[in-house]
């Protein structure tokens, strides 16, 4: 008898035959242990409970208390919805491919009937007939040709057969449904109840354009109803933040989608908030030391095969010709950059070099993924390129982590970080990525940020890190980035004198904090539901008078504002007070100072808040001292 050694989490050692199951090492612990579990974690990947283990190995018994969870029984309830399909809508349905993504998951399918969000109620209940059947899910290994018999009549998995290398697949059945796919899945169909479908859109197969549009249907899974309850909840309250109805709603941005599809014009009220990013970003470039250039928006194509963007990014440039010559629409500022570096000669001393750039680029988006400001065509970036020496690295790291501390801070954003390492496509040896990607983790543990390791999501040319920050509403959002780079400065042949007058590569970090400052600005609007905080905000006082008799001393009113540096608007219109109070607060206005008869007798004012809160007979003076500590200090919160 073949015997196996066991290493539970708790460090407990234990020897079973080979081939035992994690169902029976959990039942062996406890019978309450194996009626909680859901899967198992062997060596680092995800487990069916019945599945064989055949070799000595770490395995931790996952229950829904356990973050692996949600991938196992969500990727079971995509399959129970691609079932229900079936069902409802008969064998002449196309199956593609029903993947787990964040919160959630989706299937993809391709039939000639029209699947609507009103259709979302009918399947849902029948994957809930399907839960209520409790249906076995079986896990069977079989060669790729007795697959492609088992899988004749679907070609979509058909065509994902031919790309899998290994001679066995494996494939899941619970009923009459059975599915191609790695899994893992739950032991039966009734183990998660709590589901939800949530919309239908429309996906092309393996995400391009060329090929046929199929039907995506999303969903969500929980194993508690509470949580499924909250996260619908949390949605719910997305969709009223939802920045493409705000925003114009706000007169802050429009599309103009025939003649600049996905590039977004921003309006004066927009206009007023970028500059506030751009104004606090600069303040602090300058504070970490940065100097500010500026690179051309078109260079010749040859800029773009040194750097190799002409090898692993072409499908996402725009490109131009003219005098016979061809020339690129920049993608991203960095050869830019490196120009200026070129130009001169550096001395160790000179290092680090820190240079910075509001740059506009511009990346060719498929129309499929364009998303109102958080995937567009044409967006800035608040770009930086540091050159130093190997020794610096670092300290510029944890620098860069340090002004990303600062400037998420003054939005209230916590935030957390991925480590991402070497892709298969990838430019350099594999001994200075891990030189780059060792650089990179020291950092992290010296700054002390919590983060995780995205193995093979790297740039093409150096490992990275992205910050996720978190919104108001629990949401995640990836914003700064940080690469590190041998690769560019080698392709460019750049140097620095070092002591013994010898040239010297340096090594190059890439990065942005706003990341898309177009981007930054749809999850500010979202974030805040359009209410900015003073120092961000459009306007930041509405001066209202009662009637067309104390329009002159309004605009005396606003004159002094202004002229105190605040951004006012007068309300001359004809509306009643009333109005003219609702419009400011729809327009998200923190302050509005009515003015009347009163007012100008007593010389002190009533304000109100956009909150709705009314603070009376203030001194001008007092107002506009509190105010300006208020705006100075980039509070989150009104001073009334």
């Amino acid at each position: 008898m073949d015997m196996i050694k066991i290493i539970l989490p708790d460090g407990s050692e234990n020897e079973y035959e080979k081939g035992i199951s994690a169902a029976d090492i959990a039942k062996k612990i406890s019978e309450g242990l194996y009626r909680k579990a859901l899967g198992a974690l062997v060596n680092g990947e995800l487990y069916d409970l019945t599945r064989p283990i055949e070799k000595d190995s770490t395995v931790k018994i996952i229950t829904d208390r356990d973050s692996e969870a949600p991938v196992i029984f969500r990727h079971t309830i995509a399959h129970i919805m691609a079932q229900a399909v079936l069902r409802l809508y008969g064998k002449d349905v196309k199956l593609a491919i029903g993947p787990v993504i964040e919160n959630g998951f989706y299937y993809d399918f391709d039939l000639e009937e029209k699947i609507s969000e009103d259709d979302l109620p009918k399947i849902e209940a029948e994957m809930k007939k399907i839960i209520k059947e409790n249906l076995p899910i079986e896990r069977f290994e079989i060669s790729k040709e007795e697959a492609k018999k088992l899988f004749k009549d679907q070609p979509y998995k058909l065509e994902l057969l031919e790309d899998i290398e290994d001679e066995t697949v494996t494939y899941y059945k619970q009923g009459e449904f059975f599915d191609l796919c790695r899994g893992p899945h739950l032991p039966s169909t009734g183990k998660i109840k709590h589901i939800k479908l949530l919309s239908v859109s429309g996906a092309y197969w393996r995400g391009n354009e060329k090929n046929k549009m199929l039907q995506r249907i999303y969903g969500t899974a929980f194993a508690k109803k509470d949580q499924l309850d909250e996260y619908l909840k949390m949605l719910e309250e997305a969709r009223k933040r939802d920045h493409r109805k705000i925003g114009p709603k706000l007169d802050l941005f429009m599309f103009e989608n025939e003649l600049a599809p996905a590039m977004p014009f921003f309006l004066p009220r927009g206009a007023k908030v970028i500059n506030g990013l751009l104004e606090f970003s600069r303040e602090l470039h300058k504070k970490y030391g940065y100097e500010e250039v500026i690179t051309p928006l078109i260079m010749n194509i040859k800029l773009w095969h040194q750097s190799g963007h002409w090898d692993h990014y072409k499908e996402n440039m725009y490109f131009t010709e003219k005098d016979e010559s061809q020339y690129a629409v920049k993608p991203m500022n960095c050869p830019g950059h490196i120009l200026i570096y070129k130009s001169k000669v550096y001395s160790y001393k000179d290092l680090p070099v820190r240079m910075s750039e509001f740059g506009k680029v511009h990346r060719y988006e498929r129309s499929g993924v364009v998303h109102g400001l958080f995937r567009v065509r044409s967006f800035t970036q608040d770009d930086a390129h540091i050159y130093c020496t190997k020794d610096q690295i670092e300290d510029e790291i944890i620098q860069v982590m340090n002004f990303t501390n600062e400037l998420y801070s003054a939005f209230g954003f916590e935030y957390e970080a991925d480590l991402s390492t070497m892709p298969e496509d990838h430019m350099g040896d594999e001994k200075t990525w891990e030189i780059a990607t060792t650089a990179l983790k020291n950092a992290l543990e010296r700054s002390g940020i919590k983060y995780k390791i995205n193995e093979g999501d790297g740039a093409f040319y150096g490992p990275k890190i992205d910050f996720h920050i978190k919104d108001s509403i629990g949401r995640k959002w990836q914003c700064a980035t940080i690469q590190l780079d041998f690769q560019m400065p080698e392709r460019f042949d750049i140097h620095y004198v070092d002591s013994n007058n010898e040239l010297q590569r340096p090594v190059m970090i890439h990065r942005a904090i706003y990341g898309s400052i177009e981007r930054f600005f749809g999850i500010l609007i979202e974030n805040f539901a359009g209410a900015f905080p003073t120092w961000l905000s459009p306007e930041q006082v509405a001066v209202i008078p009662v009637s067309d008799k104390y329009i002159d001393a309004a605009k005396e009113l606003y004159e002094k504002l202004d002229s105190e540096g605040f951004r006012v608007t007068v309300d001359t219109s004809n509306a009643t007070v009333g109005y003219k109070i609702r419009n400011a607060q729809m327009l998200k206005i923190p302050y509005m100072i009515v003015i009347g008869e009163k007012e100008l007798e007593t010389k002190k004012y009533n304000v109100r808040t956009r909150e709705g809160n009314t603070v009376e007979n203030l001194e001008l003076d007092d107002f506009i001292k509190v105010i300006k500590k208020e705006i100075k200090n980039r509070s989150l919160k009104l001073s009334y």
